[in-house]
């Protein structure tokens, strides 16, 4: 699910050369009841207030239950990459890391490039 109009995400499953089913929370409230996106923006959050959240469901019937949420740093146990980035002598060379001087630092997360931005 992302907050972008549908045509935004189809445009971006396409370049990507994704197939999997995605859908749009925009105009709606989704993004907020799920703590994704703050009802008013705030400072220094990922990427303009917006932020990635990992939800696991149950269905039970005609039941839904949200049994489990993280956000942030709790989803990178995911992606094995950050784990062996981590344990480097520089690290992500993230701005909150100490690095020495010279070296190059970002946010987190801006650094990363997608399939077709190299």
């Amino acid at each position: 699910v992302s907050r972008a109009p549908l045509a935004k995400i189809t445009a971006y499953k396409k370049r990507m050369g994704w197939t999997i089913p995605w859908h749009s929370s925009f105009e709606s409230d989704f993004n907020v009841d799920f703590g994704v996106s703050p009802e008013t923006p705030q400072a220094d959050v990922y990427q303009d207030g917006e932020t990635f959240g990992l939800s696991v469901f149950l269905r039970d019937g005609d039941s839904v239950f949200r049994t489990y949420f993280t956000t942030a740093r709790g989803v990178e146990a995911l992606g094995s990459v950050w784990s062996f980035l981590d344990m480097t002598p520089l690290g992500r060379q993230e701005d909150w890391e100490d690095s020495p001087a010279g070296y190059p630092q970002t946010k987190p997360y801006q650094w990363w490039r997608r399939h077709d931005e190299y």
